[in-house]
């Protein structure tokens, strides 16, 4: 035992190498040959293959340089293998946090432009009903437009079927073709307005209909990233996706995204800015057409009310002069009676003064003598011949008189006549039918 150790204790002491770079060594079978071996025939059994005794502590220090190197590049191994472990895991831990983190960013700004698309498609929906009732109001003002043109061409015609002279081009007449006009030239402006309002309800509608795709898509995003964001290591519903990294070519970018949604909203902010401005014009077209009816219509009216007071006044003074002229009608022919009358006694004198006359004439020899009572039937008969021309020719002119009186009575009876139809037709038939007139209220487009 002392011999091995003292042995051992000559040996050289081994070269402290690292054992991780300690170099396998395969050792060889050593030859017993030399000048210190033994032969012969007694050794013959014992001539094997051996190994040298330093041979044999070199092989037992490299088993336990190996055996240590082994150890320690396990433990260091074991080490790594753990420090490894606790670096991936707690990267994967970190990387995962960041990657929720990352998506629940993603979430909130989904969520941002989300809610900003849902408040444009409220915004839009509110200012289409508003359109709507704007072209609402349109419609019904268009509609009741219908009325005070219908009055006005059957005032017109109506018009029309007064007699001469009263058939004039007049004050009236002219107020109801520039009503009529306005009307029509109002009804042409309601139409363009009401398409373009229709228009503006389509733009509106296909803006909406654009924001409700890029809200369903963002909802539909917003659920599957919401649930990528709850899944965990432990979730059930976890799977290998080997081919799940490979972008795909329609992919947009961030700024893509967000520029494809801010393009939307100021479109849809666009059309429905315009849709509130076009709302405004609706208000000032229905508010400016409505007054302008109504001013034509008062200016009208005003004017079916001169026109029937000019008419009632010269009714009056025509039934005066009428109501005279049947008087003086009666007084004439009165006057006519009378002169006949005086022509027929102016006869009797006549022939009595002629009787006279003949028979003096008859007076036989000197007492046809042309004496004062000759000279004075004579003076009569000439006297009475005179009167009585007098009286026929002032009965021919009183009765041509009353020949005038009677065509001025005829006249004015016609005049009268047409006068009282051209009144009806202005008082009792258009400022009547006027009273049916469209509100102010309708004109405006409220029902």
């Amino acid at each position: 035992m002392a011999q091995t150790d003292a042995l051992l204790t000559k040996q050289p002491a081994p070269q402290t190498v690292p054992a991780c770079e300690l170099p396998r060594k395969l050792y060889d079978v050593a030859r017993n040959t030399g000048a210190n071996t033994s032969s012969g025939l007694a050794t013959a059994g014992f001539r094997t293959a051996k190994y040298l005794v330093d041979e044999w502590f070199q092989n037992c220090y490299a088993r336990y340089h190996q055996a240590f190197a082994d150890r320690d590049q396990s433990e260091r191994q074991r080490h790594e293998s753990q420090q490894l472990a606790a670096e991936t895991e707690a990267l994967a831990r970190c990387t995962q946090e960041d990657s929720t983190r990352r998506v629940g960013e993603r979430l909130q700004d989904t969520h941002c432009w989300k809610s900003e698309l849902q408040r444009q498609v409220d915004e839009l929906v509110a200012e289409t009903d508003l359109l709507l009732a704007q072209k609402q109001r349109l419609q019904c003002a268009l509609d009741a437009t219908a009325a005070p043109f219908s009055i006005a061409t059957d005032n017109l015609q109506c018009r029309e079927r007064r007699q001469h002279p009263d058939l004039v081009r007049d004050h009236v007449e002219m107020e109801l073709l520039q009503e009529a006009e306005l009307i029509r030239n109002i009804q042409e402006l309601l139409k363009r307005t009401i398409m373009q309002a229709v228009n503006q309800i389509r733009l509106n509608r296909g803006h909406k209909e654009t924001c409700e795709m890029d809200w369903s898509d963002k909802v539909e995003a917003y659920a599957i990233d919401e649930t990528c964001a709850g899944y965990h290591n432990q979730s059930a519903q976890v799977r290998v996706y080997p081919h799940s990294t490979r972008l795909q070519e329609s992919a947009s970018t961030p700024e893509t995204w967000a520029k494809f949604t801010q393009e939307n909203l100021h479109r849809a902010e666009r059309e429905r800015l315009a849709s509130v401005n076009l709302r405004e014009l609706i208000d000032c077209i229905l508010r400016d057409t409505a007054e302008d009816l109504r001013l034509q219509r008062d200016a009208v009216n005003l004017a079916f009310e001169r026109r029937c007071e000019e008419l009632e006044d010269t009714l009056h003074k025509l039934e005066q002069h009428l109501h005279k002229t049947l008087r003086e009608i009666a007084d004439q022919e009165r006057n006519v009676a009378a002169l006949k009358q005086a022509i027929t006694d102016k006869e009797a004198p006549l022939k009595v003064a002629q009787t006279r006359l003949y028979q003096r004439s008859h007076r036989p020899n000197v007492e046809l003598c042309r004496d004062n009572a000759q000279f004075r039937l004579v003076s009569e008969v000439e006297e009475l011949n005179l009167s009585l021309a007098a009286l026929r020719e002032k009965l021919l002119e009183a009765e041509q008189s009353l020949r005038n009186l009677e065509d001025t009575r005829m006249s004015l009876e016609k005049d009268i006549a047409v006068k009282t139809n051209s009144l009806f037709i202005d008082r009792q038939k258009c400022m009547a039918h006027r009273t049916r007139y469209s509100s102010v209220l309708q004109l405006a487009g409220y029902q």
